[in-house]
């Protein structure tokens, strides 16, 4: 559980930056 908790925060951080990147690029 503690591990799945991780990798969701891990998956939530990279679709945050890949946010980030498409609004500099726009």
């Amino acid at each position: 559980m503690f591990m799945l908790d991780k990798m969701f925060m891990f998956i939530s951080f990279l679709l945050l930056v890949i946010c980030v990147l498409i609004s500099v690029a726009f």
